[in-house]
């Protein structure tokens, strides 16, 4: 019994060490704003925009991104299609009788998944700076201004911002982007930070390099080559935009298990990085290893010898821990847990994770992904 009982100790100690290091950086750093010299420029940029049966949803994405406070004779739109709908009829229509931005259509006759995509779009662009952005997300109107503000610092290569309002209603993955955009700023405080969001990121063109075909981390992996050719890549709060999630707990691990597969293939695929590229190979990736990889099997071992440990000190009633999980969960997935409510969001982050890895070894996970159709009414 005492076995059990220090065992379980020892791994909430472990399991919370490495959070509590990057609070104590977090109190001392006490990051805030871009963590570069911004410098107001007007770069050619060019964005480029995947589509997949996007009809319902693409105009309003046209106008969204023609309401940019950004003069469009500097912007060029690249949207790479592979549609079985008319989206790409949507597209050359609403263009017809425009004189700017300049369009270019890549329509491929067969789906061959995002990364192919992306790699074509970026190989069409001819702007100075290039933004990846979804089709089901919006932006500030002053997102192109700020990203290419901040690229105008010659060690910046790339820069992500962050989701202001979850479309949706999801109070979960809002709390949980709420804390993940603050380690964000102290990861690029202290040099670069990890993800990279596809609603948007924007990347000095000279710096771009393909991404692997089967990636499920698209953004993210052309970041993280990125830095490691030499440039930072950072997050900045200025950069706003909005993205859509779901606020049910079972519909909610769609999402977020296809995203976490996607990270920790990439992590595992470049952890020759780790302890390399200054404070980015030595501090930002051990931790989101860690995050990412370790803690999530770490909960499930900790949650079992819990367990194990209540019953064998008050016999079947030590279950009752087994019972108030289930409470947090059902109480957590209504926000209903006050100040306490971030420690749900990260808990529900865990579980996709940890279903992310069960996926990745079993050998699922390809580069496509299915419409969801609940979410593109959000956006509309």
């Amino acid at each position: 019994m005492q076995l059990l009982v220090g065992a379980t100790v020892a791994l909430l100690a472990l399991a919370g060490a490495p959070y509590a290091i990057y609070l104590g950086l977090y109190a001392w750093i006490r990051p805030s704003g871009v963590p570069t010299e911004k410098v107001e420029r007007t770069p050619s940029v060019s964005i480029v925009l995947p589509t997949y049966d996007e009809s319902g949803i693409v105009a309003a994405k046209l106008d969204d991104l023609l309401a940019l406070d950004y003069p469009m004779e500097r912007v060029e739109l690249v949207v790479v299609d592979s549609s079985t709908d008319e989206t790409p009829e949507i597209v050359r229509e609403y263009f017809a009788d425009r004189d700017a931005p300049d369009l270019t259509l890549i329509e491929e006759t067969e789906r061959r998944g995002l990364a192919p995509a992306l790699n074509d779009g970026y190989s069409a662009a001819t702007g100075e700076v290039v933004v990846k952005t979804d089709c089901d997300s919006k932006l500030a109107p002053d997102a192109l201004r700020e990203a290419t503000a901040a690229l105008a610092d010659p060690a910046v290569g790339a820069v992500t911002g962050t989701n202001v309002e979850v479309l949706g209603g999801s109070a979960v993955e809002a709390g949980y982007r709420g804390i993940q955009s603050h380690i964000q700023q102290l990861e690029s405080h202290l040099d670069s930070t990890l993800i990279f969001h596809g609603p948007f990121s924007a990347f000095e063109a000279d710096s771009i390099r393909p991404i692997d075909p089967n990636s499920l981390a698209d953004d993210t992996e052309l970041a993280l080559k990125i830095r490691r050719g030499g440039d930072r890549v950072i997050f900045d709060p200025a950069v706003q935009y909005k993205e859509a999630s779901h606020s049910g707990f079972v519909r909610r691990r769609q999402q977020k298990d296809r995203r976490g597969m996607g990270l920790i293939r990439l992590l595992v695929q470049h952890r020759d990085a780790l302890g390399r590229y200054g404070a980015y190979g030595r501090v930002v990736l051990p931790f989101n290893w860690w995050f990412m990889i370790v803690s999530p099997w770490l909960l499930v071992v900790t949650m079992l010898a819990g367990t194990a440990a209540a019953v064998s000190v008050v016999g079947r009633g030590g279950l009752a821990v087994l019972l108030a999980l289930a409470g947090f969960v059902a109480i957590g997935q209504r926000d209903w847990l006050g100040p306490v409510q971030p420690l749900y969001s990260l808990f529900d982050t865990q579980v996709s994770l940890m279903r992310a890895s069960v996926k990745l070894l079993m050998g699922h996970g390809d580069g496509t992904w299915e419409v969801d159709t609940d979410l593109r009414e959000d956006f509309e």
